[in-house]
Parts: C-alpha cells; structure tokens; sequence
C-alpha cells in the first residue's frame, strides 16, 4: 500500500511538472516570439519581407539593413544613423543611474539611522513622488531646466531622470536599511565614526542586493524613456527612443521595416543584456528590501 502510493505520488509529480514546463515553454516562446520577429527580419532584403511570411528564415541573408539602421539612415538633418542617439542615452543613463542611486542609499541611510523630527513625513512625501505620472511633471521640470539653462542638454535629462527616479531609490534603500541592526551603527558612533564612515564602511558593503535591484529599475527606466526625451531633448541631444521612433514614424521614402527592425534591437539591446547579467540578483534583493517598511 505504501509503496503504491509512492508509486502515485512519484508520477503525480513527474506529470505535475512537465505540465509545468510545457505551461513555461509556451510562455517563453510567446515572448521570445518578437525578438525572433525582429533578427530574421533585419537580415532580409527588403523584397523579401513584403512577399509576406515574416516569420520564415531569410533566403537571402544580408548584414545591409544593420549598417544602415546604425550609421546611414536618415533621422535629423544628416544621415548619421542610430549611433549619435546610442552614445546620447549611454551620456544620458549611466551618470543618471549612478547619482540616483547614491542620492537614494544616502536618503536611505538618514530616514533610518539618522532619523530627525518629520522624518516620517518626509519619506512619505517622497513616497507620493513614485505614484505622480510623468505627464504631470513635464511643465514644472520645463520651467526649472529653462532656469538652469539646461533645456535642450543632455545634463537635463540626467537631472530630470535623478529628480524623477529619486522617490524609488529611496524606497528601496528606506526599506532596506530599515532592517539593518542599528546597534551596529551605534557602536561605530561611540567608537568615534562619522556619518560618511559609517555609510561608507558599514552600510555600503552590505547593500550588494539593494543596489543591483536600483541600478536595473532605474536603467531600464532611463534607457526606455520616450516622453521626458522628446520633451526635452533637442537634435543633437536625443536619447535612442526618439531617434528610433523619428526612424520608424518617418512620411517620407519608402517603408525599409528591415531597417526598422535592425534599429530596434539595438534599443533593446542594453536592457536585456542587464537583465541577463544580473536578473537573478533582482528578486533576491527585491525580497531583501521589502521585509519591512
């Protein structure tokens, strides 16, 4: 009897987990299903592509659309292709992630080891932050960077995006530190460390988890960002978003979608590859940050 249901059970699991498996493969095909779309279409001519079945292999293969999308197509007044706008968003997103996550583990710090008087309201006020649309933000943060003669500048955007992505980092790190034992920090005090020692000995080599969770959020944030771009960009400084959509959205000449779709995969591109890299510590720092708070 016990060894019949053993038996059962054995094969209860085994049937339990090819569904599951088979349930996960139709979902990774569905979303692998564009990103397929996308690399044998960029690689067809484009004869090809309008003779219709675009998810057949190329009969031709041919690397043209790629060197077109990159460094000949027509988006602003010359032909310079995508890779301007590519350099632009790597200008644009690496200080923006950098100052905002350090702005967000300092905040961190100071609304839970170094707590003073509306510390409460403060955090809470920055929390509302995360939940105000970007549409909203858009004249204010016009006003200030025609102020700052920032307008149309690179700079701008990266001030826009540390301004914007603030209230989450300092979610984040709020709700991590929140956990870190504050006698820790108490001792180093009494034993003669200073607020940036402390943070910079301490805290900062234990929020490993936490930084890779804020540095992927606010990346794919920054680098993903069509509407704070095109409202505040100008020619010379727009992020890849907007060159790539200027590409796409163009009346004029033909239609070449295997440019198109040669264009896109760059975009793509950098956020997939920092998922890739470092996906698996995304959740596991997630879940660090969120024991409390």
């Amino acid at each position: 009897m016990s060894a019949a249901s053993k038996d059962t059970a054995l094969r209860t699991g085994v049937v339990a987990r090819a569904l599951i498996y088979a349930i996960l493969l139709v979902f990774a095909v569905f979303y692998l299903l564009p990103l397929f779309v996308m690399l044998v279409n960029s690689v067809k001519p484009l004869e090809e592509i309008r003779q219709g079945n675009m998810l057949a292999f190329p009969e031709v293969f041919t690397i043209e659309p790629w060197i077109q999308a990159w460094g000949e197509a027509q988006i602003g007044v010359q032909p310079t292709g995508l890779k301007p706008y590519f350099i632009n968003s790597l200008v644009m997103v690496i200080p923006a992630v950098i100052i905002s996550t350090l702005l967000g583990a300092i905040n961190g710090y100071v609304l839970t080891k170094w707590q003073f008087p509306g510390h409460r309201i403060v955090f809470g006020l920055m929390l509302f932050s995360c939940f105000i649309p970007f549409q909203i933000v858009l004249i204010p943060m016009a006003r200030i960077l025609g102020m700052l003669d920032l307008a149309g500048t690179t700079y701008g955007l990266i001030l826009v995006h540390v301004v914007y992505g603030l209230g989450f980092t300092t979610l984040f790190f709020r709700n991590y530190y929140d956990a870190f034992p504050t006698e820790l920090i108490r001792a180093a005090t009494i034993d003669g460390a200073g607020f940036f020692r402390i943070f910079q000995r301490i805290l900062l080599p234990s929020s490993g988890p936490i930084i890779v969770v804020t540095v992927i959020w606010q990346f794919t944030n920054v680098w993903n960002d069509f509407l704070f771009g095109a409202s505040f960009a100008d020619f010379d400084s727009q992020p890849m978003t907007v060159a790539l959509n200027n590409l796409v959205s163009s009346s004029t000449g033909v239609k070449e979608y295997n440019v198109h779709f040669a264009g896109a995969i760059p975009a793509a591109l950098p956020t997939l590859i920092v998922y890739i890299v470092s996906g698996r510590y995304f959740v596991r720092g997630l879940m660090a940050g969120a024991v409390k708070g």
